[in-house]
């Protein structure tokens, strides 16, 4: 039996580290102006210090969608078996995160797959491990995996693969699902979840984050075929089960695309 897990994380920023980090310059400042100081200290040129993208411990957890899928042997079509979300407008931090320990922690270990988790979702989720408490020994290799090391087998970030190690420009989830004709991130982009948080849009942010998850899927698939890995036949059987899986268990409006584009991978 193999498995993997295939996750994607959306986050907001951490206010409190920012407001330590800060020291007496942060004192007297509401959230949003603490926000901007922050932005105004770690924005990139041309940024708007109010949004500008902070560096990974500066951020919070506020959504994790993940699916599961399964094979019995090598050269096997994979087969979704789970595939979720939490948003922290529903279930608490803590809790989101000890629940993705506790799927890592499933024998047999998973390989991870996701788009640039090495550069940014799991620091960010090493960071609120520290933050809150939370054990979280699988992520850290107690299951037998090495999900930190970016040239090995146990962590698949297609950002990074697909650049060569960024060796070219690394390319984004849109521009890599679109040479499988894909449209990804549909009805929202990263920088709409902290205001969409803010007004109590949990469901939305989760939908936002189960499409990238999705194309990341169908995406790992066509690279696994691409590099010989996946045979035609078996990928044929997976992305038609992945099709199969969303239309019986996930036929929400956000996920059509996924399932259509999944349909014509299997007939191509």
């Amino acid at each position: 039996m193999e498995r993997v897990v295939v996750f994607d994380i959306e986050t907001v920023p951490y206010l409190a580290a920012g407001r330590t980090l800060l020291g007496e310059a942060a004192e007297g400042l509401d959230e949003a102006a603490l926000r901007s100081r922050l932005g105004a200290r770690y924005a990139r040129d041309g940024q708007d210090p109010a949004t500008a993208f902070l560096k990974p411990p500066l951020h919070a957890i506020a959504c994790v969608a993940l699916l599961v899928a399964e094979r019995v042997e090598p050269g096997d079509p994979w087969k979704p078996v789970r595939f979720a979300s939490r948003h922290i407008g529903a279930t608490p931090e803590r809790e989101i995160l000890a629940l993705f320990e506790k799927t890592l922690a499933v024998r047999p270990a998973p390989m991870l797959v996701g788009f640039n988790t090495s550069g940014f979702d799991i620091p960010v989720l090493r960071y609120r491990a520290i933050a809150l408490g939370v054990p979280m020994p699988a992520l850290n290799g107690a299951n037998g995996r090495d999900y930190g090391y970016r040239f090995g087998k146990d962590h698949l970030d297609l950002a990074d693969r697909l650049s060569g190690f960024r060796a070219s420009p690394m390319p984004s989830l849109a521009e890599a699902s679109a040479l499988i004709g894909l449209t990804a991130k549909a009805g929202m982009d990263g920088t709409e979840v902290e205001p969409a948080m803010r007004a109590g849009r949990g469901d939305d942010v989760a939908a936002y984050c189960e499409t990238d998850v999705a194309a990341t899927w169908l995406l790992a698939l066509r690279f696994w075929q691409a590099t010989g890995l996946l045979g035609p036949d078996a990928a044929r059987s997976s992305f038609r089960a992945f099709a199969t899986f969303l239309e019986e268990h996930h036929a929400e409006p956000h996920l059509a695309d996924h399932a259509e584009c999944a349909e014509r991978l299997a007939a191509g």
